[in-house]
C-alpha cells in the first residue's frame, strides 16, 4: 500500500502532537517547498534518505508501441532520485 499525503499528515499529527491543521499545513509547506526548488531546476538533497536530481533530456526519435508509427519527442526536463547509501542499505537488510 502506498504512503500518501493524508497518511503523512496522520503521522504527524500523531507522533509529533501537532493538531490536523497544523500538521496538513507543515506538510504542504515541505511539499511546496520541495516543488519549487526542483521547478527552478536544483537537486533536493535530503541527507540520509537521497537525491533528487533534475536532468536536460534532450529531443530524440521514439515510436508508439500501439502503432509502431515514428514520432519525436520534445526535449524536456525529468527528476531522477537517487538512494542514500543509508537507506540502500536498509532496504536491503533481511528481515
Amino acid at each position: 500500500m502506498a504512503l500518501t499525503k493524508e497518511k503523512i499528515i496522520d503521522s504527524i499529527y500523531h507522533q509529533v502532537g501537532l493538531s490536523k491543521i497544523q500538521s496538513r499545513t507543515v506538510t504542504e509547506g515541505l511539499l511546496e517547498l520541495m516543488k519549487r526548488n526542483l521547478e527552478k531546476g536544483e537537486n533536493l538533497l535530503i541527507s540520509g534518505f537521497g537525491k533528487f536530481v533534475v536532468k536536460e533530456k534532450s529531443a530524440r526519435r521514439g515510436r508508439n508501441p500501439q502503432t509502431t508509427q515514428d514520432l519525436q519527442l520534445r526535449e524536456r526536463r525529468v527528476i531522477v532520485f537517487k538512494t542514500s547509501g543509508v537507506l540502500r542499505d536498509k532496504i536491503n537488510q533481511k528481515p
